[in-house]
């Protein structure tokens, strides 16, 4: 028999600490000649056919310019190992410094947009502006994934998620369920 735990009230403006939509991300950007690395954690997958994720991009940030002015970014899927410097690019603007070069971090070349790839990721999504029309009222910038790369050798990432309050959960044990799924669902 389970001892029924009591809930207790939380404050709305903390849910998110218990949302988190999934592992923090490096967004890079480029727009004529200038190039910049924002922390982001708040995105979420909206399709799978074509691969739409969105994301939340305060008009505060240099790569809101960036990104609606070139319409692309790359999404970056850093580890825990380079967590510090996910931190660092999260409390710096890319407007007053090169990211790439304080964080000794490596642009590679995208293969379909002008934004690079930052080597030391897990993942990289390049993505091209699918739907901008939540950008001017919300900030919420609809992509379309055109190509993904991916470290294949590593089957557990170590991935950051932010818990707010600069706590950070780090992914963990992986779980099978793969044949409670009907195929369909997988």
């Amino acid at each position: 028999m389970h001892k029924r735990q009591i809930k207790e009230d939380l404050p709305v403006h903390l849910v998110r600490r218990y949302l988190e939509p999934g592992p923090v991300v490096l967004v890079s950007s480029y727009w004529q000649g200038q190039m910049n690395i924002m922390t982001l954690g708040w995105h979420c997958v909206m399709e799978f056919t074509p691969s739409l994720i969105g994301c939340m991009i305060s008009e505060g940030n240099y790569s809101h310019y960036l990104i609606r002015s070139s319409g692309e970014c790359v999404i970056n899927i850093p580890t825990a190992d380079i967590a510090e410097k996910v931190v660092g690019i999260g409390n710096s603007t890319g407007a007053e410094i090169d990211k790439f070069k304080i964080f000794k971090l490596t642009a590679d070349t995208a293969q379909k947009v002008k934004a690079p790839l930052i080597r030391e990721a897990y993942a990289s999504f390049e993505c091209k502006l699918f739907d901008k029309t939540l950008v001017k009222r919300r900030n919420f910038f609809v992509f379309e994934v055109v190509k993904a790369h991916v470290i294949a050798t590593q089957t557990a990432p170590q991935t950051l998620h932010y818990k707010g309050d600069g706590l950070f959960m780090v992914s963990g044990k992986t779980i099978d369920l793969s044949s409670q799924f009907r195929p369909e669902m997988l």
